[in-house]
């Protein structure tokens, strides 16, 4: 259960950080984090804070609940 809320997480700051179109080391700068650390994120692999989400959801310019939404809205092409 907890990973599939964490890989969740992750699709959804990867998904909004391309739509941002940011890269992970871009969004890592404005975190004044490691792109490492991005990457585990969107994979799934780490357990934010919800301090860190909230930092991760200001660099975006997105509100928080969107890193939970889980069937994001498809984007016509």
């Amino acid at each position: 259960m907890s990973e599939d809320v964490r890989r969740m997480v992750g699709q959804n700051v990867r998904r909004l950080r391309t739509a941002a179109g940011l890269s992970q080391a871009q969004l890592a700068e404005r975190l004044g984090a490691d792109r490492a650390y991005i990457s585990g994120l969107e994979l799934g692999q780490r357990n934010p804070t919800i301090v860190t989400l909230w930092h991760v959801a200001k660099a975006l310019g997105v509100r928080m609940r969107e890193f939970f939404d889980e069937k994001p809205a498809r984007r016509a092409r």
